[in-house]
């Protein structure tokens, strides 16, 4: 038999190198790249999420990238079952896939399955954003810590979208959302090799910062007003975006609107690396394609 197909994961914290080095390893085993970056999959949004360019989409067939609309709903579940339903069709073809994005529940997801969560009750889901948008995150948090409190431990508290679906479960289903939680992972018919990528703090910040600013040059702003109207949609609420917003509505200057980009990016990217951390099968590797290749060689020796 031959050995089941690898699926490369190549995940990390935002503007830190994933998109160069993904493209490098899939041209190095020829082979399609699958998106699990989040913010990427809004075929509206360009600027603000460091899409990859024309020229990379060019490069390398890339799959769920720009594949929804900002009015589309969408979530992790729907996520993983469209790129189990993929990577089939992309092993007949190559033994090997890319999956690569600082998204790290989406690709939780794909290597170990996620939870069979109930849908939410639309006037819940409604009445819970009103309540976030009048009176904070800290009014989910106090909400969440009663109804939940197992979950309320381990979940970041400071991503809202995380707070409200937990809220959504627990006033749906009248159970805590913990206990639709997965306690142990699915088995996949392809290898999984992780692979994150990360710099030193200092270098990781100057490239957040100098990314911030080549996305105001390349015309944020103006991405950003032309989406104001439907800036309650909640593919909006998120950094780049939220706080153009807050210039638009005269909350801040656009000087201090920039800084908090800047800002809420690194402690997003912190965040992000937290999360990645905890996964104790994750290699880590600085962004240099071909240190990166040589750990998926060494891989692929060791199972020969």
């Amino acid at each position: 038999m031959p050995p089941a197909p690898l699926l490369i994961v190549i995940a990390g914290p935002t503007a830190v190198g994933k998109t160069s080095v993904a493209i490098d390893v899939a041209l190095h085993f020829d082979c399609d790249i699958v998106s699990a970056d989040s913010r990427q999959f809004f075929n509206e949004l360009k600027i603000g999420t460091a899409a990859p360019s024309a020229e990379q989409l060019g490069l390398v067939k890339h799959h769920l990238v720009g594949q929804l609309s900002l009015t589309e709903g969408y979530d992790v579940s729907k996520y993983e079952a469209e790129v189990l339903n993929l990577l089939p069709s992309l092993f007949l073809q190559k033994p090997y896939a890319v999956l690569t994005g600082g998204s790290g529940l989406y690709i939780q997801a794909v290597c170990e399955g996620f939870d069979d969560l109930p849908d939410s009750d639309p006037q819940i889901r409604k009445d819970l954003r009103e309540k976030y948008e009048n009176e904070g995150i800290a009014s989910l948090r106090s909400m969440l810590k009663i109804l939940d409190p197992g979950y309320f431990a381990t979940v970041d508290p400071a991503n809202p979208n995380r707070l409200l679906r937990a809220l959504e479960v627990c006033l749906t289903t009248g159970k805590p959302f913990s206990s639709f939680r997965k306690k142990k992972a699915v088995s996949r018919n392809f290898n999984i090799l992780k692979i994150g990528l990360d710099l030193p703090r200092a270098e990781l910040h100057n490239r957040i910062n100098t990314r911030v600013d080549q996305m105001m040059a390349d015309g944020l702003e103006t991405e950003a007003r032309n989406f104001y109207p439907q800036r309650h949609l909640n593919a909006l609420n998120t950094v780049g975006y939220k706080e153009l917003f807050e210039y638009f509505d005269g909350n801040c200057s656009l000087s201090e609107a920039i800084e908090k980009i800047k800002t809420n990016t690194r402690r997003y990217a912190r965040r992000q690396l937290t999360w990645f951390h905890k996964d104790k099968e994750m290699i880590w590797r600085n962004p240099v394609s071909q240190e990166v290749i040589a750990v998926i060689d060494n891989f692929l020796e060791d199972r020969k």
